[in-house]
């Protein structure tokens, strides 16, 4: 292989101190840099744009992480920039490993490195590796092959057919010709492979790495989840039910030929960010309430809270630092914002990408709804329960019903909360750029948290592991690692509403996403009150095309059933508005969240790669 152009990977590491380990991590990030940043005779020829062309060319690699790939260029620049990251970090790793050393034995590679696939995006490592091991180490395949698959393993993130990547092959070829090459050898030793375990001749077809090009060479394209699937030692996925949907129904031809591959591992978070930095009060508290702050290094400790719930004194400390959250985020959203919020109202959340499958917009057809109800006086605005309700969310920047969805919710905020009738009463609030600042701040506060996606499509989630580490109960579907949540944290102490995924499976094979969502629109007044304010220009001004696109997706596919889940969804609201007008049983069950939430700390996840995926010890701790 002889590439068109080059550019140089300059490292730029980033330290990570360990929590009482004695020892600093090295995240090691790359930035792009042209060989030939500035060309001074093309310059002085007054070409002055053509002088640059290549420090530009290089630098825009790394200028932005996942760059809009709606166009033939965005695509081009993904590929570069998967590429430019997993062969910098390769070329690295030989590097460190074997220093000094121009003719190393990488037969030992493996056992000294492990390259863990986060999802697709590092995929194109796999014949990356085996380019490097053959054409610069002279190693023949098979053993450049052995070499690649004890050394990968691939973490899939995702159950969603979009969100696993697949490439066009004459991109590939365009851009890594000698890639191309090496994943059709590998592709079709994968295919001899499946024929010689008996595989029969459709299944093989349907599990292709890389498929044939048609009569005018176009349309041949690289499946990376099935490269990465048979490229390395194991696949996960990150919460239980994931997992087994991965088996089932993603990867389910993968599964019936390789089932030892397959393995769980249920994300987690960090408490030393995700709790003790961010809610230093309820930290305090839980170190008081144990005796001793050794539970943030080791989080399961937390089910000592569990006696304490049933402590009313404890409960009371408990909701008053709920109370003080909320207040210094009252605040921190005043300063940072300019937002004017009542903090004697449920602060209610729901945070996370923005995706049509996580269902925001069922969250603000609930909103709406309420405000409906506001308006026209089905609600006893004297009775009801005050309700602050918090977005965050940001989209692919090509996502175009998305980006439709965060207008509409800063619309609806727009018109809800200059309304007087709404005043102290119901509120919406959509800070921008959701970051770790005000995950912080907001999370802490938080009363109710919403995972509402639905069943069978989101993977884990961490966010739904963050609230209910730092007291926020849950409203949400048996999706991801909600699952899990529920059965640790106890059904009674959980909101579920919503279908299952084999019911969800089941309104599909009855053709739902052809018009089905029409006939629950009709029967529920709610919610066609909610859609038609929507469609009647209510919060855009009185223009009835603004969100025409949205509606007609609610009311003819809706392909994730928001439409469906929608009168479960009212109901539980019900249920947790009566639920929190008992303060006391409101905060008992949030301290048993926080008490039985301790296995989803991110110790507890490296501690299962390291077990089940690894296979190796952690190190010793040192002095």
């Amino acid at each position: 292989w002889k590439p068109a152009w080059s550019v140089r990977a300059v490292p730029v590491d980033y330290m990570v101190p360990g929590y009482n380990s004695g020892r600093v991590n090295t995240l090691r990030l790359w930035t792009a840099k042209s060989y030939d940043e500035f060309d001074l005779l093309t310059f002085n020829k007054s070409e002055y744009l053509d002088a640059v062309k290549p420090q530009v060319a290089a630098e825009n690699i790394s200028k932005i992480l996942y760059p809009e790939d709606s166009t033939p260029e965005g695509k081009a620049l993904r590929l570069e920039q998967q590429y430019f990251f997993v062969a910098a970090s390769i070329h690295d790793a030989i590097r460190v490993f074997y220093p000094g050393q121009d003719k190393p034995d990488l037969t030992t590679f493996p056992s000294k490195i492990n390259f863990q696939l986060n999802d697709t995006h590092p995929v194109i490592g796999i014949p990356e590796l085996m380019r490097v091991l053959m054409d610069e180490y002279g190693y023949d395949w098979n053993t450049a092959w052995g070499i690649t698959t004890k050394t990968f393993n691939y973490t899939c993130h995702t159950l969603l057919p979009e969100a696993l990547e697949v490439w066009p092959a004459k991109l590939i070829g365009e851009l890594l010709p000698r890639h191309l090459e090496i994943i059709q050898g590998i592709s079709e030793q994968f295919r001899n492979e499946l024929r010689g375990k008996g595989v029969a001749e459709d299944q093989v077809e349907r599990m292709r790495i890389a498929t044939d090009a048609d009569e005018n060479g176009e349309g041949a394209v690289v499946r990376m989840a099935y490269l990465a699937t048979y490229g390395g030692s194991y696949v996960n996925g990150v919460a239980e039910l994931h997992s087994e949907l991965l088996k089932d129904v993603t990867l389910k031809d993968f599964s019936n030929v390789y089932p030892d591959k397959f393995k769980n591992v249920t994300n987690g978070v960090t408490p030393r960010r995700f709790v003790r930095l961010s809610n230093p009060r309820m930290s305090a508290l839980i170190t008081e309430g144990l005796g001793t702050d050794a539970w943030q290094g080791d989080l399961e400790l937390l089910e000592g809270l569990k006696p304490l719930a049933d402590d009313p004194a404890f409960v009371k400390k408990f909701a008053e630092v709920k109370k003080q959250n909320k207040l210094a985020f009252v605040d921190f959203a005043k300063q940072k914002y300019g937002f004017e919020i009542n903090p004697d109202t449920m602060f209610n959340t729901i945070v996370k990408r923005l995706h049509e499958y996580k269902r925001q917009s069922m969250k603000i057809l609930q909103v709406i709804s309420t405000y409906a109800g506001i308006k026209n006086g089905t609600i006893d605005v004297d009775k009801m329960l005050p309700r602050t309700v918090f977005f965050g969310a940001k989209s692919a920047p090509g996502y175009a019903m998305a980006k439709l969805t965060i207008q509409l919710i800063n619309n609806v905020a727009r018109v809800v909360n200059n309304d007087p009738a709404c005043k102290g009463k119901l509120a919406v609030f959509f800070p921008e750029n959701y970051n770790i600042e005000l995950a912080m701040n907001l999370i802490p506060a938080t009363d109710l948290d919403e995972q509402i996606s639905q069943a069978g499509k989101e993977a884990s989630g961490t966010g739904n592991m963050k609230f209910a580490l730092n007291g926020a109960l849950t409203v949400g579907t048996l999706d991801g690692a909600n699952v899990e949540i529920r059965e640790r944290v106890g059904a009674e102490n959980f909101f579920l509403f919503g279908m299952t995924v084999d019911e969800v499976e089941k309104l599909y094979a009855e053709g739902y996403d052809h018009g089905g969502s029409r006939k629950y629109y009709e029967s529920d007044p709610r919610l066609k009150t909610a859609v038609d304010m929507v469609a009647d220009g209510t919060f855009s001004n009185g223009d009835k095309s603004v969100y025409e696109p949205l509606v007609n997706d609610w009311l003819t596919h809706d392909y994730f059933m928001a439409m469906a889940d929608f009168s479960s969804y009212m109901d539980i609201q019900a249920q947790i508005e009566e639920t929190y007008r008992d303060p006391m049983k409101w905060a008992r069950m949030a301290v048993l969240n926080v008490a039985n939430s301790g296995y989803f700390s991110s110790d507890r996840s490296i501690e299962d790669y390291l077990d089940r995926i690894w296979h190796t010890g952690a190190l010793p701790t040192a002095e």
